[in-house]
């Protein structure tokens, strides 16, 4: 076991969960500090949900900082320029990755592609700097391979894990065994249906006009509870609001955190998304359907690359 105390840097609500839920398997070692990103008011109501649960021994979620701080041998976000530039430069040799959504499943690709290729997102058109930036980290990587574990809730495929150890990194499931042992304060809402909203929109990667339509087309079947995504655009949210059927949850804690209370007779829907691997780990247990939503060939927009739309689809499978 890892006996120095471990940093975390997390920018996103996902991350700060699978950072606890690392510290909990013991792959951090006895003491670990979470320091979250600041400036984000979904990893603040994250913070705050997670230090009224009580977190694991030897756990400390530090105050939200606007630099990373040093020292930090596990992050969520692989692809960011300014963690890629920490490890290009820093001494520490130990990198543990949290999952930061579907960028994990991107990261796992490339580090079992057989050829080395730049660290970037599926979605990048970076600059000649940056891919080289990228290119300089996926080599050192390579060179470190036994100090770098991806600890991951997301279903990998048997294939792809298969390549991820033949290359020689380490790859660690779980299935959030501390969250799902903490005790449920309150029920989930009443309504049987419940969507998550999407960030697809707001990256104008869907139609917005045609989403809409599909909300409204649900809400008219039966009554909803719709829970935003963190980064929908507040007019479409309140477009949302005003639909009949449509009981609007207000941005807050992540779905992993908020619809844990679900019973076996409701069901989410979702979009393509990370959280549908996420609540399946922790909603099937306990009988909840949580099902991903195809998107329709006519809603792409033309920004959403076929290679695009083929990755983020598969996060609805």
């Amino acid at each position: 076991m890892n006996s120095k105390r471990e940093t975390a840097w997390v920018e996103s609500p996902l991350q700060m969960i699978c950072a606890v839920e690392a510290h909990h398997a013991g792959l951090l070692g006895g003491s670990t500090l979470i320091v979250p990103r600041a400036g984000q008011r979904a990893l603040k109501a994250t913070r705050r949900e997670l230090l009224r649960l009580g977190l694991p021994d030897g756990l400390e979620l530090g105050e939200p900082r606007e630099r990373m701080p040093g020292g930090v041998g596990v992050v969520g976000d692989a692809f960011s320029g300014r963690v890629q530039l920490r490890w290009l430069l820093s001494r520490e040799r130990r990198a543990v990755v949290v999952d930061d959504g579907l960028a994990t499943i991107r990261l796992l690709e490339l580090l079992a592609d057989p050829k080395v290729r730049p660290l970037l997102r599926a979605r990048a058109t970076p600059g000649r700097l940056r891919a080289a930036l990228g290119l300089l980290v996926a080599h050192r990587m390579r060179r470190n391979r036994r100090n770098v574990t991806v600890f991951t809730a997301l279903e990998a495929g048997e294939d792809l894990a298969q390549a991820v150890h033949k290359a020689g990194f380490s790859l660690v499931t779980h299935d959030f065994a501390w969250l799902r042992a903490q005790p449920l304060r309150e029920p989930g809402p009443p309504e049987r249906t419940v969507v998550l909203g999407t960030s697809l929109v707001r990256n104008g990667l869907v139609h917005r006009d045609r989403y809409l339509r599909w909300i409204t087309g649900l809400a008219e079947q039966e009554p909803l509870a719709y829970f935003p995504h963190r980064r929908e655009d507040p007019a479409d949210l309140a477009v949302i609001r005003e639909r009949p059927g449509v009981t609007m949850h207000e941005p807050g804690v992540p779905a992993e955190l908020s619809l844990r209370g679900l019973a076996a007779d409701q069901r989410v829907l979702s979009l393509p998304s990370t959280a549908i691997s996420s609540l399946r780990v922790l909603l099937s247990p306990r009988g909840v359907a949580v099902e991903g939503v195809d998107v329709p060939d006519d809603w792409w927009t033309s920004r959403a690359a076929p290679a695009l739309r083929s990755h983020l689809t598969g996060a609805a499978r």
